[in-house]
């Protein structure tokens, strides 16, 4: 098949490269010059474990192009993804600005019958948004189908999902988009991963709900650490204890510093806004949010309790919001950092993929490949993000490596009891 995906970003790349693996030809359509000048030089603007391995089997062999060119892209395909973005305005809801623009330029130059994707993650109602620019921009009525079909791409793991996903949403209401939509998808869809075709407005709903519950789970087991530090209790215990029960299960159970990124923060705020506007009560995801954003400063108030920040030199392992991935889009670890610096410390950081994303949002942060040269005669240690390469680094040597034996473990990762036998101040989140 013939795909222009609009939007070069973690979603729109890693659909792009992984349509062109299976074999359609796929343009990459963007509006800025800087991106597609780094895609058709061979550079990849993210970092995405296994990203770069179908970027380049799949340009050499030529399914996989990139262009500003919309009219082109758009009257060279036969299905059109919108995945730009969608961030958050200052009403808390989501800007559809680009989504919008999309579908100006689809109905402009459009020169026959088009399935336009919205894969981008948008409030309910979307579709009819896009439906409707579409037909007013059209110069010649162009017959065409409007899909939902919302992207489920973990950062860091978003290879794997495309090509093993958990299910495959498909929100329509023509039969003709939907046998295309089904036939695009079958060569990933299995047995207990199935492809759910459903109305275009549950289809935009799912993608919000699914986030809003993943959210809802962090924020609750956060604010259950605090009864378990009152009282003893191990935090990490108590959600294995609740991970066995079937009908809860493991994932999304561990206490820490909240969650960031582009997805969770955002998409909870947009749905937020979009229940007021439909005149639903909103407290429980209002909660989520008010929970997550106080979780972000409890290490700083930990360290506060152990440490006299002010002169003081600060590590911090960890600056992406999550492990493998270089995105630091409401990465917790930018508040623990400006809330330190405020506090009159120096800060050291260090992190595996993200400090070229860092430097211009931290020009007053020291950064550092190394995580040994990064604690080296500093005040104290703070693990910000639970990157694999933290895990099993040689503990007496970073003992020895700080002024001050101090280690706030924002993540878990560490056994409390093997850190203070070591002789570490060590303090994690509801332990």
């Amino acid at each position: 098949m013939k795909l222009t995906i609009a939007g070069t970003g973690y979603v729109g790349l890693v659909a792009a490269a992984g349509f062109a693996n299976l074999g359609n030809e796929v343009i990459c359509l963007d509006i800025d010059d800087r991106k597609i000048g780094m895609l058709l030089a061979g550079d990849l603007p993210i970092f995405e474990p296994g990203l770069e391995e179908w970027y380049k089997i799949n340009v050499k062999g030529g399914r996989l192009k990139f262009t500003t060119d919309s009219q082109k892209a758009i009257q060279d395909s036969d299905i059109i993804f919108i995945c730009v973005g969608t961030p958050t305005n200052a009403s808390h809801e989501a800007d559809l600005t680009a989504v919008e623009e999309v579908a100006r330029s689809i109905g402009r130059y459009m020169n026959g019958y088009k399935v336009v994707v919205n894969k981008s993650t948008v409030p309910v109602g979307t579709a009819d948004v896009v439906k409707r620019l579409i037909r007013e921009n059209q110069k010649i009525a162009v017959d065409f189908d409007v899909v939902s079909n919302p992207e489920f791409l973990r950062e860091g793991a978003a290879v794997k999902d495309f090509e093993n996903p958990d299910r495959i949403v498909i929100g329509t209401d023509s039969k003709r988009a939907e046998e295309i939509m089904v036939s695009l998808y079958r060569s990933v869809a299995r047995t207990d991963r199935p492809i759910m075709v459903t109305d275009i407005r549950s289809a935009e709903i799912i993608k919000y709900a699914s986030n809003a519950m993943l959210a809802t789970r962090i924020s609750f087991m956060n604010q259950l650490s605090f009864l378990c530090e009152k009282t003893g209790a191990d935090i990490k215990e108590v959600a294995k204890g609740m991970g066995l029960d079937d009908r809860i299960g493991p994932r999304f159970l561990q206490a820490g510093i909240g969650y960031g990124g582009s997805c969770f923060p955002k998409d909870v705020r947009a749905l937020i806004s979009t229940l007021k506007t439909h005149d639903c009560d909103a407290d429980l995801f209002e909660a989520v949010h008010r929970i997550n954003e106080k979780q972000k400063c409890v290490v700083v108030e930990k360290l506060r309790s152990v440490l006299d920040i002010k002169g003081c030199t600060i590590a911090v392992w960890g600056i992406s919001f999550k492990p493998k991935t270089d995105d630091i889009r409401e990465a917790p670890s930018l508040m623990i950092i400006e809330q330190l610096l405020r506090a009159g410390a120096g800060i050291h950081a260090c992190d595996p993929a993200a400090i070229e994303s860092a430097r211009p949002v931290l020009s007053d942060v020291a950064f550092f490949e190394n995580p040994y040269e990064t604690i080296r005669d500093c005040d104290a240690l703070i693990i910000a993000t639970e990157w694999n390469e933290f895990r099993n680094l040689d503990m007496r040597a970073v003992k020895i490596l700080l002024k001050k034996p101090i280690l706030i473990d924002g993540r878990n990762i560490y056994d409390p009891k093997e850190m203070k036998s070591l002789g570490f101040t060590y303090l994690g989140v509801g332990r």
